[in-house]
């Protein structure tokens, strides 16, 4: 799918978006925060599609809003990316003049994205936006599409990292990862790499390469679910060394000690993580081969 193109529901059948203009009706404005998955159509829910087909204005990154076909009588307000609470702060606004706004993330809203910018505005804001009607509506978040695609890496205990350090110190990052390479959690890092830090990546595997043995398996997912798609399955130490390849559309997972490819022969390997710490997988799977 052309990553520009916009997002069409699978189902069209009224019934999901009726509910959220009966839920606008019951206030003077409302906003529903809404994820649009990792990008294919068929990875939007029905209901989230409802909340896009039923808004009045649509409030987002200027990336993700193009990723929604223009309607008729709806606005769209685009802005930067890095003014979350600006924009978080706009949409209240335009829910307390009465309008029905969904405030646009990617994947799922609740992952490191906009609810939590949403609520966070709330708080802080006019005591009048607290009676607002406020729903979140969830999406498959990059974590999930990716290890999808790559089999079933997240079996077993896992947990999810940002490596921004633009809302919290590089060492809060770096205590984090300790102490989740010490209990030995399969890791799935979120904004892995940008320009201003490139080399933040590299150290968090090195990090890891202290605590998992060099052939523990290590998947860059890149822009899953777009026309530009790519995944690959490397070791951690290919990982170290690959570090810089990957930029802000890649999803980084390390596997934890127990996690396991199964070879398919020209194929890409499944990589999987059992389920059980203390039963041993059967003799076909052992190992990387």
């Amino acid at each position: 799918m052309d990553p520009g193109s916009p997002l069409r529901s699978a189902r069209d059948d009224g019934a999901e978006v009726a509910k959220v203009e009966e839920k606008a009706k019951a206030g003077t404005g409302s906003l529903t925060v809404v994820g649009l998955g990792p990008g294919e159509a068929h990875w939007l829910t029905p209901a989230a599609q409802a909340v896009l087909d039923a808004a009045s204005d649509l409030v987002g990154y200027g990336p993700y809003l193009d990723r929604i076909a223009a309607r008729e009588g709806q606005t769209k307000h685009a802005s930067d990316n890095r003014v979350e609470i600006d924009r978080a702060g706009h949409a209240l606004r335009l829910a307390a003049e009465g309008k029905t706004v969904a405030v646009v993330s990617g994947g799922d809203p609740g992952v490191f994205a906009m609810a939590a910018a949403v609520f966070e505005a709330l708080e802080a804001g006019d005591p009048a936006w607290r009676s607002l009607p406020i729903t979140v509506e969830p999406g498959i978040t990059a974590m999930l599409a990716s290890a999808a695609k790559a089999g079933a890496p997240l079996g077993g205990d896992f947990c999810a990292i940002s490596l921004s350090d633009n809302l919290k110190p590089w060492e809060v990052v770096t205590a984090r990862l300790e102490a989740v390479l010490a209990a030995d959690f399969v890791i799935c890092l979120y904004n892995p790499i940008s320009k201003a830090r490139p080399w933040q990546l590299r150290e968090a595997l090195e990090l890891a390469a202290r605590h998992r043995s060099a052939q523990t398996p290590v998947i860059f997912a890149r822009a899953v679910g777009r026309a530009d798609e790519g995944l690959r399955i490397l070791t951690l130490a290919e990982a170290v060394a690959a570090a810089a390849s990957a930029d802000m559309a890649t999803l980084v997972t390390i596997g934890a000690s127990s996690t396991r490819l199964i070879a398919r022969g020209e194929e890409r390997p499944w990589v999987y993580t059992p389920r059980s710490v203390t039963k041993s997988p059967s003799a076909t799977s052992q190992g990387r081969t």
